[in-house]
């Protein structure tokens, strides 16, 4: 099946209000380019060096997701063209977007990373956290990042149950973030999380966002650095 055919029956498979991120990171240009001409245009990188290669040699109308770990000094390659930063765990991270989207004339939209995962290798904010950010006068000055959502990436389990609860946690602290800061705003409405292994459980408990790597272009390969 060639990847159009894998992104259309995805696509099938998923409701209509549900936003499918074709994650082509360590992926050649040419499986990119392979997307596209099938006429999708959503893709998610997780490096930022790869993310502006990719984006200085591919059609300019591809919407670019940046959905890995951001480093504060990494911010100002992908603050010209990024259209969405998936893992904003920290107040110091969005201060910098914030700093490089005014220093390109824009607003950069942002999701806020959760850890629901029971690894400690996973990053991301509690709720706590994620309330001090949002009540700080720093975010209120801010001008240039917009917080669209949540972001979370449940444990690495064949736990059904686990995963199942996991993601309902980041439902959760959506619903409360959504009622207790951004009520007014119909722009925050997205819960990104599931992926290849787990995006119909995600889905049953109100993602709005998937990202899908493997199941659309195969295996990672890490060759292409």
């Amino acid at each position: 099946m060639s990847i159009p055919q894998k992104i259309e029956e995805i696509k099938k498979s998923i409701p209509e209000d549900v936003t499918l991120v074709a994650v082509s990171k360590t992926k050649p240009n040419e499986a990119i380019m392979e997307a596209y001409d099938g006429g999708y245009r959503i893709f998610g990188e997780n490096k930022p060096q790869e993310l502006t290669r990719k984006f200085s040699e591919l059609p300019k109308d591809i919407i670019w997701h940046m959905i890995g770990h951001l480093q504060t000094n990494k911010v100002k390659y992908i603050a010209p063209f990024v259209s969405l930063i998936h893992a904003v765990d920290s107040l110091k991270l969005l201060k910098e977007i914030n700093k490089q989207a005014l220093k390109n004339d824009r607003v950069i939209d942002c999701l806020l990373q959760f850890h629901i995962a029971d690894e400690d290798t996973k990053f991301g904010l509690d709720l706590s956290d994620a309330a001090q950010i949002i009540n700080s006068e720093e975010y209120q000055n801010m001008q240039n990042v917009r917080i669209l959502g949540v972001m979370g990436m449940a444990t690495y389990t064949d736990d059904e149950n686990q995963i199942r609860s996991e993601f309902s946690n980041l439902k959760s602290i959506y619903s409360e973030l959504k009622s207790n800061f951004f009520s007014g705003e119909e722009s925050f409405k997205e819960i990104s999380m599931g992926m290849s292994g787990d995006y119909k459980l995600a889905i049953q408990e109100g993602s709005t966002m998937i990202r899908v790597g493997s199941t659309i272009f195969g295996a990672r390969d890490y060759s292409n650095k």
